[in-house]
């Protein structure tokens, strides 16, 4: 197991012990195992696990086209899982748009005041006019009874038919190759969103920074590959693969970017 801690960072290791948990899990019942809605960088550790176990296969399902947070199978090769094997449920929320406009934290500051762990939520999207969002069936219905406002604000919330045209993912990623010093997050920040390090400082001290969802405060706080980082007003990376260094010892770094303002 140290082995493979050594390729991850000191507080991912919890998270690795539980995954290894699902996988032996797995191999030992011949039998397949669900897990709750994972981020990109979660999904990511457990595709690199998983090869340590040759009986033993990976699916995931988020039920949205595109969608960012699955859930998971781990599964015996004799199981070939269907959309309904991984208990999805998808709701709408009604709400007076003549007078708000709710955004994403609205909604899931909401969700989270219900106690639930953020595993329970898959993605949420919002228009215009409407709010979409993926939960764990098991869960479904005491979400939906407990969800009556947001904010100020009543709102109705309605479980969606499994042929309803779901709200797109909108937003556009495009690729591009970079080279960093380092993979500091002080560092990247500044390099990517093209600001001095003394203002990417600034908006980790405040808050303003993200990796996988979660603040981050520490500008010597290191980057890996597949982390998300956002920063509030500027928008969000994917990092992607680092293919290496160049000559002057400089990383080669992959990352998608939205421009979008957060």
């Amino acid at each position: 197991m140290d082995q493979v801690f050594q390729h991850f960072r000191k507080d991912e290791q919890p998270f690795i012990e539980q995954v290894n948990g699902w996988l032996r899990e797995t191999h030992d019942r011949y039998a397949p195992k669900l897990i709750d809605f994972l981020d990109p960088r979660q999904q990511f550790i457990v595709q690199s696990l998983v090869g340590q176990f040759d009986d033993v296969l990976l699916s995931s399902f988020g039920e949205f086209p595109e969608a960012e947070r699955k859930r998971m199978l781990i599964s015996p090769p004799y199981f070939e899982a269907t959309e309904e094997d991984y208990n999805i449920s998808m709701f709408s929320i009604s709400y007076p748009s003549k007078f708000v406009k709710l955004e994403h934290p609205d909604v899931l500051g909401s969700l989270m005041s219900l106690g639930l762990d953020r595993s329970k939520f898959g993605d949420i999207r919002v228009d215009d006019s409407r709010v979409e969002f993926a939960v764990a069936s098991e869960v479904a219905d005491f979400v939906s009874m407990n969800i009556t406002s947001i904010g100020k604000f009543k709102v109705k919330v309605e479980k969606l038919l499994p042929d309803h045209p779901y709200l797109e993912n909108n937003n556009v990623w495009v690729d591009e190759t970079y080279t960093v010093s380092s993979m500091r997050l002080d560092n990247i920040t500044a390099s990517l969103f093209n600001i001095s390090r003394q203002k990417a400082s600034m908006l980790i001290h405040s808050g303003k920074v993200k990796v996988n969802w979660a603040v981050r405060e520490q500008p010597a706080f290191e980057l890996h590959e597949f982390d998300l980082l956002s920063i509030r007003g500027y928008g969000r990376i994917q990092i992607g693969l680092i293919e290496g260094r160049t000559k002057k010892d400089k990383i080669r770094l992959q990352i998608s970017r939205i421009d979008q303002r957060l």
